[in-house]
């Protein structure tokens, strides 16, 4: 084994070697955990320490056989080599990927060169996971709880038919009662048609999203403000200037795609000049790729965005052009707050007639400011009413709560202006599109207290120069599609209770992300949430909430609390070992799956997963299991049921339609859409060719300013009229004033809750991904555990200074709420960087023993077990906010 692994066989050749002394260094500990499964049994029923050591053999074996020889026989021949095509598992962007084999057994990973996202590379994770399908400690068999929940599990191993019984039981008796019974978690689906659409609809679940502690706010704030299903990117190809907002290029995910397709574009818009400013309470790995970093004090993201619109209107370079035709800024105000209308529509004053019109009478047009006298009463233009609103608003009012000089937010709003070249077009693929090369990049961030508003004030900042949809401009979703959460927002509406488990149309929640861990929440106290109907079954679909949700205490009681709760993961996560009844042992690399994305923005394509070997054990792929579920509830076939819906999802009609009183095969499903796709050789095509690339995008499809009708048809809510309206709702209701104080027509600064924990808690901690773990996949896979193999608390030396502590120091981190009191801790050792605020600590998430595993034990703390979730550390939109208050002393003190 070499020392210093460098190459990609010498790291398989480190991980072998470091998974066998793992696995024997925590034989005991693993025996412990399984309770009744044996080390023995365990191993005796997966195979997997054969295949482990049968790809190291093959690997570094020098040629010999794998085969067995008997005595006095020829030798066996050698096993064929092949090459197989598949996609990325691991990861978000499910990248293309080649596989080397021998025999049926995989021995190299790369990447595909046809498809667009990789175009033939693959990161560290990507090639990883090929440890996956030879983990000894992958579950082989599906597992029954013997033991309470709510603690680590004692479980029995079952067979399929055995489990599958058990859980069809359970559905059908929710079922029967009420199909909202069952309750499906989504995880990182990577077949939402079969999954979150035709799955659910067959059992007529209630879904619970992941969003929420990911990026939804932003997916919320995007969908009202300009109707796109996406956060912000900007368009790399001809941008200018980009402004990376708490987005890390070089170790982070993004808006869509993740890490190798965006840093690929990034590098080459920064070899035609490019410019970057980065603003992020942490320097992390852009600072070679960057040309300022603005070190913004964590939680005042939406004070600088009102301070840039501030000083982009007094600059007075404005696309009047986009404001007054594509949004609502020239709309008329009355009194009241509210639009005034004339037969339903909204009034602007006609500067030609000098009177109020329709906006969209023939020949109108339309004043951007002014104050008027309309139907008997004073009203002014929405824009005229936004100047008003962002006066106080001043770069020096900001420099006070950002730490960002006022001088630097100035040259930031005129770097905006002048990159915009307001005006300008640029003809992309035969199309003339409008040309304004500055956008902002931004996902994660938008999940603090103010996301929603916050990512809403850097749309009206990209707004004022007209970027929204332009060439080098303002993006958000691969193409300019309106979704249907733009209209539903419009006209907001508060239900009265009793109301479902994640409080739809509640009188806290109008914009809701449909948050876990307000479930949470409401399963310990229901009444006091206006809840009547409570699960008594949920399906976790690859997703680890326990580990990787908000608030993990609040997330196990409240979780414990149903009555039966299935997991689906090929590992033994926190989740299941904490709060499964049954766990099903799913495939990685070893499964069909799809259709999946492969498009790049600029190119349209799409793949399928396909397996690249047979399991080692009998675990299954998500779609098997449904199927088998269905066909135990009785939801398998006929119409409405799992098989229709499929058809339906994946638009299967005529001949390619599945028969509705047959069993499919995920072959036969994906071979049959692949045909409906006009791919004559169907399932055979992706065998043969790994992604099918349709062509490049068209700019129509790609930018708002190109599309037919421009922008899609709608005006964007440069005022957010509906907000207002929800807002007085939810106080006739009797919402409490955390629910309600955000809901306003223009993004409104008010200090964060965090801001009132007493002054002992003077740490900000921010919490981040690791791009080696990200989606919680990974962690426990020895090339990249390898990478970061234990939690650190990073800080700022001085601050470290401050404290008398040094790099290696145990520590208690200690969060306060600031609304109830309740206090949390946990133990890490301190790291030390420059690139942190002083003010601020990080805590990377993936770590808190993501499965039970031996490179996942004493990983150290999970930085969701630091967070609140209730008023104060919740969204109005119900989106989880990671920002919490923290003071930090060594543990000895304790």
């Amino acid at each position: 084994m070499p020392s210093s692994p460098s190459g990609p066989d010498d790291w398989w050749r480190f991980a072998v070697h470091s998974r066998r002394r793992a696995i024997r260094a925590h034989a005991g500990a693993r025996r412990r955990q399984l309770g009744t499964i044996s080390r023995r049994t365990f191993l005796k029923g997966t195979g997997a320490a054969a295949g482990t050591l049968a790809a190291e053999e093959l690997l570094f074996g020098k040629g010999k056989s794998l085969l067995p020889v008997a005595r006095g026989e020829a030798a066996t021949p050698e096993p064929a080599e092949s090459w197989a095509y598949s996609a990325c598992w691991i990861g978000k962007q499910d990248c293309g990927l080649k596989a080397r084999r021998f025999g049926d057994r995989v021995v190299k990973l790369e990447g595909n060169p046809a498809h667009p996202r990789n175009v033939g590379t693959l990161c560290p994770k990507g090639m990883a996971q090929i440890s996956a399908l030879y983990d000894p400690n992958r579950l082989r068999r599906p597992l029954i709880r013997t033991n309470e929940k709510g603690v680590p599990g004692e479980f029995r191993e079952a067979t399929w038919e055995e489990a599958i019984a058990l859980v069809a039981e359970k559905i059908k008796a929710a079922r029967a009662k009420d199909p909202k019974l069952v309750v499906w978690q989504k995880g990182r689906s990577k077949s939402s048609a079969l999954y979150d659409t035709a799955f659910t609809a067959a059992l007529g679940t209630e879904k619970l999203h992941h969003g929420a502690f990911c990026s939804d706010a932003g997916y919320r704030a995007c969908e009202y403000t300009i109707g796109l299903n996406g956060v912000l990117n900007p368009d790399y190809r001809f941008c200018k200037l980009a402004i990376h907002w708490g987005y890390n290029l070089t170790a982070g995910g993004g808006n869509k795609l993740c890490w190798i397709t965006f840093p690929r574009q990034f590098i080459n818009a920064r070899e035609r000049g490019m410019k970057v400013v980065s603003i992020d309470p942490r320097r992390h790995g852009i600072g070679p790729h960057t040309d300022t970093w603005i070190p913004i004090r964590p939680g005042s993201d939406l004070a600088l965005a009102l301070a840039l619109a501030n000083e982009i209107v007094r600059l007075g370079t404005l696309d009047t052009e986009y404001l007054v035709k594509y949004t609502n800024a020239p709309f008329l105000v009355g009194e009241d707050g509210l639009f005034l209308r004339t037969g339903g529509k909204e009034l602007v004053w006609d500067t030609a007639t000098n009177s109020a019109k329709p906006f969209d009478a023939e020949g109108v047009s339309p004043a951007l400011e002014g104050s008027y006298r309309v139907q008997g009463q004073n009203a002014k233009t929405a824009f005229e009413l936004f100047k008003e609103h962002i006066r106080e608003y001043t770069p020096e009012w900001a420099a006070g709560i950002t730490d960002v000089p006022a001088e630097q937010i100035r040259e930031l709003a005129k770097a905006i202006v002048d990159t915009a070249q307001i005006g300008s077009t640029i003809v992309v693929d035969g199309v003339e599109v409008a040309y304004r090369p500055v956008g902002i990049h931004t996902y994660h961030m938008a999940q603090q207290e103010l996301g929603f508003q916050t990512v809403r004030a850097m749309l009206l900042v990209m707004m004022l120069v007209g970027a929204v949809g332009a060439a080098g401009g303002q993006l958000s979703d691969a193409t300019w599609k309106i979704h249907a959460n733009f209209e539903k927002f419009g006209t907001l509406k508060v239900s009265e209770p009793p109301y479902n488990i994640w409080l739809s149309n509640s009188k806290w929640f109008p914009i809701n992300s449909n948050n876990t861990a307000v479930v949470s929440l409401v399963l310990q106290d229901p009444a006091k949430w206006g809840v009547e109907k409570l699960p008594e079954v949920m399906i976790v679909h690859m997703a680890n909430p326990a580990l990787a949700f908000g608030s993990q205490r609040d997330i196990v009681e409240g979780l414990k609390k149903i009555p039966f709760i299935v997991v689906i993961d090929p590992w033994l996560s926190k989740t299941a070992d904490l709060l499964a009844d049954v766990v099903l042992p799913a495939s990685t690399l070893e499964k069909y799956e799809g259709p999946l994305a492969a498009g790049d923005i600029y190119t349209d394509a799409v793949a399928l997963r396909l397996p690249l070997m047979k399991p080692l054990g009998e675990s299954r792929s998500e779609l098997e299991i449904y199927l088998d579920i269905c066909e135990a509830t009785g939801t398998l076939y006929g119409e409405k049921g799992y098989i229709d819906q499929i058809n339906q999802a994946l638009g299967l009609k005529d001949e390619f339609a599945l028969p509705l009183d047959k069993k499919p095969t995920p072959e036969e499903i994906f071979d049959r859409w692949a045909k409906a796709q006009g791919l004559k050789e169907g399932l055979a095509f992706f065998e043969q060719n790994g992604v099918w690339v349709k062509g490049p995008v068209s700019p129509k499809k790609l930018y708002g300013w190109a599309a037919e009708p421009r922008f899609g048809g709608i005006r964007h809510r440069f005022y957010g009229e509906s907000l207002l309206s929800a807002q007085r709702q939810m106080k006739a209701a009797g919402a409490e004033e955390w629910a309600w104080r955000d809901y306003t027509p223009f993004p409104t600064w008010r200090p964060p809750t965090m801001e009132s924990s007493p002054r002992e808690y003077d740490l900000y901690l921010i919490s981040y991904k690791l791009i080696e773990f990200k989606q919680s996949r990974g962690h426990q896979l020895p090339l990249v555990a390898e990478l970061a193999p234990k939690q650190h608390l990073w800080m700022n030396p001085r601050a470290a200074k401050e404290r008398g502590l040094r790099a290696g120091d145990e520590v208690w981190v200690e969060s306060h709420n600031a609304v109830t009191g309740e206090t949390k801790r946990v133990r890490a050792r301190v790291a030390l960087t420059e690139g942190i605020r002083p003010d601020t600590v990080g805590l990377p998430h993936h770590f808190g023993g993501e499965a039970r595993h031996p490179w996942a034990a004493d990983d150290g703390p999970g930085a969701a077990s630091l967070y609140y979730t209730g008023p104060g550390y919740i969204q109005m939109t119900a989106d989880q906010s990671f920002h919490v208050k923290v003071r930090v002393y060594r543990a000895k003190e304790a």
